[in-house]
């Protein structure tokens, strides 16, 4: 478990920082059952949204406008610049105005009407204004449009806004917890996807697909009005707003702060390397494997790999976080190398359970260290520091190395005549090399903290 006095005590108010309210009272470690709710549903239901996006879309564009990975890349890279932007700015907006529950609750209510919207964007929506060739183009651009539109108000809502709140109301002693929790919203928002509307999907009925998933979002943001309270221990920063958007980008915040910014890092390299397949794995389970029923192994794999990163939470507590980041990762780099190597069904839900479950056992220690060395004040504005190492960085240079492994494998096959490229095996290969790199700021950390614990 992570040593208390081990973490360093928030600095008193200043000019620039102030308390919203008295400092909560009780057992440090016990989180209030209306905040378990809100971090269950909104955790869920957000990464329901980034799913949708980061995979259904990728399909979408892939099945009814073009098969091109790189403009595939280029939307998850538009998508993660503007998320950055709207995470960075709207984070420090919240902690300048010490409010957290309207940026959730509106922020969800849109996402989930601009992700409806995606159901009426269609290539033949378009073909009526310009000539077929042109019209493919027309959709691209709106799709990419439409989708920063809903990655800045997702962020906004998600990543800012209650992802801050959370920080607010957890503390160092619960957020192994909290996080494993979190940590496996990724995975069991894929299983009701994958579950509940890939039929959808498959029988290309895309516009129910959006609308339903959009109502679910919108009823989510309603029901957070009700659920989320600002914690009373909420720390106001009163410094300039545009002083406080670009703070954690300065060397003097990177040089105060470096237990922070090493986490980063590392979270940086994993996310990278997560990239690099995710956004081509629905396509390679289709297209190259030919799994036909993919969405029960997913749902295998993701059910599994959930019970072990939530059984987890507790060990990362008590081990130490830092202590527990090789380790997971040396789980998720063996998955990665058995997706290489694995066909046929049984096969591919064996490696699918190893690399998954690591994939979520990095992630939990990673995003509890995060908070654990957020400066006082500024949960939000860390939001927008986690989002550019890792979320832009990753989704600028993941994608592309996979669509670069994609292209030059050369692999192919023809739907009514057209040929496709087919993602291919390289591209875990290319992942586990890239994560072969979380090594150097995990060690500094440790080196950093004296000892094996956090």
């Amino acid at each position: 478990m992570s040593v208390p006095h081990r973490v360093p005590p928030p600095a008193p108010p200043s000019a620039e920082v102030r308390r919203a309210g008295p400092a909560p009272t009780g057992d440090p470690a016990r989180l209030r059952a209306r905040a378990w709710v809100a971090v269950v549903l909104l955790g869920l239901v957000g990464q329901m949204a980034w799913t949708v996006e980061n995979i259904y879309l990728n399909l979408f564009v892939y099945d009814t406008v073009t098969d091109d990975p790189t403009v595939i890349a280029t939307m998850v890279a538009a998508s993660a610049a503007t998320a950055t932007l709207a995470t960075l700015l709207l984070g420090a907006l919240s902690d300048r105005l010490g409010r957290r529950r309207a940026f959730i609750a509106g922020g969800y209510l849109l996402w989930g009407v601009c992700t409806a919207a995606f159901g009426f964007l269609t290539v033949g929506a378009l073909d009526g204004v310009a000539p077929v060739a042109n019209a493919v183009l027309l959709t691209v651009i709106a799709v990419i449009a439409l989708d920063c539109l809903m990655s800045f108000l997702g962020s906004g809502a998600n990543d800012a806004a209650f992802q801050a709140w959370v920080t607010d109301v957890t503390r160092p002693a619960n957020r192994g917890r909290v996080e494993a929790v979190l940590a496996i919203m990724p995975l069991l928002a894929m299983l009701v996807i994958f579950g509940g509307f890939d039929g959808l999907a498959r029988a290309g009925d895309w516009r129910t697909f959006f609308l339903v998933i959009g109502a679910v979002m919108a009823v989510a943001g309603v029901a957070a009005w009700f659920l989320v309270r600002e914690s009373p221990a909420l720390v106001r920063n009163d410094a300039g707003y545009l002083r406080a958007v670009v703070h954690g980008l300065l060397p003097s915040a990177m040089r105060a702060n470096p237990r922070l910014y090493l986490a980063l890092a590392a979270w940086s390299v994993w996310g990278v390397s997560t990239q690099v397949f995710l956004p081509y794995l629905v396509i390679y389970l289709q297209r190259y494997l030919e799994v036909e029923g993919y969405a029960l192994v997913l749902a295998t794999v993701l059910v599994t790999a959930s019970v072990v990163s939530v059984a987890c939470g507790r060990v990362i507590d008590r081990v130490g976080k830092v202590r527990f980041v090789l380790p997971a990762a040396a789980v998720y780099g063996t998955g990665l190398l058995l997706m290489f190597l694995a066909r046929g069904t049984l096969p591919v839900i064996g490696a699918g359970i190893v690399m998954m479950s690591g994939f979520m056992l990095v992630l939990a220690p990673l995003g509890a260290l995060v908070r654990d060395h957020t400066p006082p004040g500024r949960a939000g504005h860390v939001q927008g520091l986690r989002m550019v190492f890792a979320i832009l960085v990753p989704m600028l240079v993941g994608p592309y190395l996979g669509a670069a492994v994609i292209s030059n494998a050369g692999e192919t096959y023809q739907d009514l005549g057209v040929v496709r490229q087919v993602p291919t095996p390289g591209i875990f290969l290319m992942a586990l090399a890239v994560l072969a790199f979380i090594v150097v700021p995990v060690l500094a950390l440790r080196r950093r903290d004296g000892r094996a614990d956090a």
